[in-house]
């Protein structure tokens, strides 16, 4: 069996002048973030691998879930086709991925977080929020094999405050 996590990253300021790629996030963003990770904490398994985009609101989301968590930093791995805003480049690497792992958790952005959860999994998402998050399984031995999974869990930051 596969699992696969989903987490959009939180909320990022527009207060900097600064690129895409280098958007901070905002206190509620800090916030929100320690809030779903504690929360998810004890409800799904650790990832045996933690990929993220290398986009700064990404990976300090994916940082703040590896601390709350308690997963080894050496698992996490940045990777540019996670920079992805449709949704094509993200199924694709996760198709791509090593069938050594069983549990994947992946941080990236909309609308690509929203379209891999709504491709793979059986609930449909409107639209995955910021620091928003989807759990889902998989009956297969292999990523490029799976289609059809089930949404296990979906937390989102407002159901928590």
């Amino acid at each position: 069996m596969k699992q696969l996590t989903i987490v959009r990253h939180a909320k990022s300021s527009w207060d900097y002048n600064v690129g895409d790629r280098d958007r901070p996030l905002k206190e509620r963003g800090i916030n929100d973030a320690i809030l779903v990770a504690s929360h998810i904490k004890n409800k799904i398994s650790l990832p045996d691998a933690v990929f993220s985009s290398p986009a700064s609101r990404a990976l300090q989301t994916c940082t703040i879930f590896l601390r709350m968590m308690d997963i080894p930093e050496e698992r996490l791995q940045l990777t540019n086709e996670l920079y992805d805003f449709s949704g094509a480049s993200m199924r694709r690497f996760i198709k791509t991925l090593s069938d050594d792992y069983e549990k994947v958790m992946i941080f990236g952005h909309n609308h690509a977080c929203t379209d891999v959860s709504n491709n793979f999994g059986d609930s449909e998402i409107e639209n995955l929020p910021t620091a928003g998050m989807v759990h889902l399984t998989f009956e297969a031995d292999s990523w490029k094999s799976i289609q059809n999974g089930k949404t296990a869990l979906t937390v989102f930051p407002k159901d928590l405050r």
